[in-house]
């Protein structure tokens, strides 16, 4: 976000955000209540009147960020270099007294979307409580679109419900509004979130409506990309397919995390689905929607997974061969089903597990990039490095997939869409030349405008 004249009366805020996608929204949506009552946001925290930390504590190792980023925070303040510390987010709604004891310096804590006692804190005579527009940083071609908060599945490792609380759908008027108004920002692909994006309508209809969504997030106009992450595999709304299938503007992508595959473990996380039930949807996936870039995460060193368990999990790694993975380490959590199960597989175990995952997947993932190689792919521009393009294909999720390196003659933008050559590749990322600008479309809702 850019700094604004610093001359003005307003005060000078500096958000910090840590952790998830979710996370981001939650800021970006404080940021529109705080411009909406005359603050500025800055992009540093050096001289800012407050400065606000949204957390994250999911895990052990974001846990630590977080705490790390306070404190980095406290000694700022010790130092005169910012005025007031306030910490937000999950971290803040899980350990608020814990913190408030151990870290005194802070000046508030608040919770998970407290945004109108954050404004009061700040700005005692602020006049817009009802939450306002979004703010999207200047420039910005993609944006997370969050359409729920909450979580209404029973995992036994997971800490989320106890920091967001259930399932809440956000009313399809919220969102397409909100859609609608990224686009009229410029930006061209929206993320879909939430803590489970499959159940999205459940507690306003009364069943899953998260085809119904997506077709209407389809035809949103100047959208091109539309990509849907946390969808979860348990009771998976099947009707969903045809729509990714179908509808231009949706991404031929996935993300959907499974955890694990191992009978034993799966039941102990309580993830409501079997071996066999995952690996016919992960089939009738790819049979429905041909060429769908699957991306999964996984757990490895849950107390319950022997030797066994996790040699079953890294050949269904190489069986399923997903397009991207991610895995991360058993964190036991205060107050879940599992914490009593203790933490018993040793770290360095953790660790050569997911050194096993990740090179089984590495080696899946440059074989597919590798058959990339002398197609041509969609892309859009991100950025330009010393004459090179940072791109991304419709195979390539913002901030946790790969990317299309190419050149070009041609002067390209941020937010452009173009068709290259691919010409290389690595494990992860891909290479290539510029050969037109693509079509898209935005470009063929122009066409129907005398018609319409």
């Amino acid at each position: 976000m850019p700094i604004t004249d610093r001359s003005s009366n307003s005060k000078h805020v500096h958000i910090v955000t840590l952790g998830c996608s979710k996370n981001v929204v939650d800021s970006e949506t404080l940021m529109g209540l705080l411009r909406r009552n005359n603050i500025t946001l800055v992009d540093e925290a050096e001289g800012a009147d407050a400065v606000i930390i949204n957390t994250c504590g999911f895990i052990d190792m974001a846990k630590e960020e977080s705490v790390n980023t306070i404190l980095d925070a406290v000694e700022m303040k010790k130092g005169g270099e910012i005025g007031q510390l306030y910490v937000a987010g999950c971290l803040s709604e899980r350990y608020r007294s814990d913190l408030e004891r151990d870290i005194p310096e802070v000046d508030a804590y608040f919770g998970v979307t407290d945004f109108t006692n954050i404004l009061r804190t700040i700005n005692p005579n602020h006049k817009f409580d009802l939450l306002g527009e979004r703010y999207v940083p200047p420039g910005s071609k993609s944006a997370y679109l969050k359409i729920s908060e909450g979580c209404d599945n029973p995992c036994s490792f997971c800490a989320i419900p106890l920091m967001r609380g259930g399932h809440v759908s956000r009313s399809l008027d919220d969102i397409l509004i909100e859609a609608q108004h990224l686009a009229s920002e410029g930006v061209r692909e929206l993320v879909v979130v939430g803590q489970d994006t499959t159940y999205w309508g459940k507690d306003l209809f009364g069943e899953r409506r998260l085809a119904q969504l997506l077709t209407k997030l389809g035809e949103v106009r100047g959208i091109e990309w539309i990509r849907l992450m946390y969808a979860y595999p348990s009771r998976f709304p099947h009707n969903i397919l045809p729509v990714i299938r179908d509808t231009p503007t949706i991404c031929k992508y996935m993300d959907m995390p499974i955890q694990h595959v191992s009978d034993p473990v799966l039941k102990s996380m309580r993830r409501g689905l079997s071996r066999r039930t995952l690996m016919n949807l992960i089939e009738q996936i790819k049979k429905e929607v041909p060429g769908i870039a699957l991306r999964t995460t996984l757990i490895v060193g849950y107390p319950n997974e022997g030797e066994k368990e996790f040699e079953e999990l890294l050949e269904f790694v190489r069986f399923a061969e997903f397009d991207r993975l991610g895995v991360f380490p058993y964190s036991q959590e205060e107050r879940t089903i599992a914490y009593d199960m203790e933490d018993p597989i040793p770290a360095e175990v953790k660790e050569e597990r997911i050194a096993q995952i990740m090179e089984a997947q590495r080696e899946i993932s440059a074989r597919k990039n590798d058959a990339l190689v002398g197609t041509t792919q969609k892309l859009m521009v991100e950025k330009e490095v010393e004459g090179e393009y940072f791109c991304r294909s419709e195979r390539d999720a913002p901030e946790v997939d790969g990317e299309v390196y190419i050149t070009s003659n041609t002067l390209l933008k941020p937010g452009e869409f173009v068709e290259a050559d691919i010409t290389g590749s690595l494990d992860y990322d891909l290479f290539g030349e510029y050969i037109r600008h693509a079509d898209t479309v935005s470009d063929s809702w122009e066409k129907l405008l005398p018609v319409l």
